[in-house]
């Protein structure tokens, strides 16, 4: 998850459906509020950590924490000099995970398309309406939105809050920050990051409690709509300068690795981007064959209950 987020266009989210602990990662995020203190006072550390789901949250930000300080460096080393081949891999990682997540389930039926659809249309509709953080004048106050929204797009398979902060024009302001350790820009960051985690963590957990099977449809649209973010030969066609004078992308043509090798004057790597997709999509195949049950299996943080899969909300 750590990796991925580093790059424009893939989520964490993503890798954590595959790998079927978005369920408990929702249902986690969501024990972070007031009703801890409560878990504190009646249980000590020990209920605390019941609460949080320690057992699980730890391991995953150690991993995520692992991957920030080294693969995420090699990741922005090759996002940088090898752009043709990451975005490769990650395409076929990520359409192998739509592949495998939108198996159909039982309860299945015909209307789930429509959120299905809209997962498509959002997911591509949302990076266009960014650069309107910009137009909030006050740069502490962008910082504060800019975290709510890319930390929520954390939570969303598909959806790169990476890619969303490129579309606000503060990919590079967070990430020199991060290099620099500037405390009052981490810190706004941070807030909004809180304020994210904390709402929409309860909004998703309440659609997946109450309209299971139309939320994970709307998941997947949301998923194969990231595809084309990541194709390889692609050209930026359409921008605006954010306040700073930085590039906010706003609309690609994709083109063959012909017309690209033709418009670029430089090799499109066909077989090497065909091989770096095939081994993105057998990581993905050999997750989800590991993994057994299915990404759309859910594992709930103990102490949390998943209500029925009813449409109409009722409880059995």
């Amino acid at each position: 998850m750590g990796a991925a987020d580093a790059v424009p266009g893939v989520s964490g989210g993503t890798i954590a459906f595959v790998t079927g602990i978005y369920e408990e990662l929702i249902e986690t995020v969501k024990q972070f509020g007031p009703a801890a203190f409560g878990a504190w006072r009646r249980g000590g550390l020990a209920g605390l950590a019941t609460h949080l789901n320690l057992a699980f949250a730890l391991p995953l930000l150690a991993g995520i924490a692992v991957s920030l300080i080294s693969v995420a460096h090699l990741v922005g080393w090759l996002l940088e000099d090898h752009p043709l081949l990451l975005n490769g891999f990650f395409f076929g990682l990520v359409a192998a995970s739509a592949l495998v997540v939108s198996r159909h389930p039982a309860d299945w039926k015909l209307w789930h398309l429509l959120p299905l659809i809209a997962g498509l249309v959002l997911a591509h509709w949302l990076p266009s309406l960014m650069p309107w953080v910009t137009q909030l004048g006050n740069p502490s106050l962008v910082l504060v939105v800019g975290g709510t929204i890319a930390i929520s797009a954390l939570l969303l398979p598909g959806v790169s809050g990476s890619f969303l902060l490129l579309t606000m024009g503060l990919y590079g302001t967070v990430m020199q920050g991060i290099r620099g350790f500037d405390l009052e820009l981490l810190g706004l960051f941070a807030v909004g990051c809180a304020i994210g985690l904390f709402g929409f963590s309860r909004l998703l957990s309440w659609l997946l409690q109450r309209h299971h099977t139309a939320t994970l449809q709307l998941l997947v649209g949301f998923i194969v709509g990231s595809l084309p973010v990541l194709w390889p030969w692609r050209e930026l066609v359409r921008y605006q300068l954010g306040p700073q004078g930085q590039m906010i992308p706003l609309d690609y043509r994709y083109l063959t690795p012909g017309d690209y090798a033709v418009l670029t004057g430089e090799s499109g790597l066909l077989w090497p981007v065909l091989a770096t997709m095939l081994v993105g999509a057998a990581l993905v195949l050999l997750l989800s064959h590991w993994q057994g049950a299915g990404p759309a299996s859910p594992r709930l943080a103990p102490g949390t209950s998943r209500l029925p899969d009813k449409e109409d909300g009722s409880h059995a």
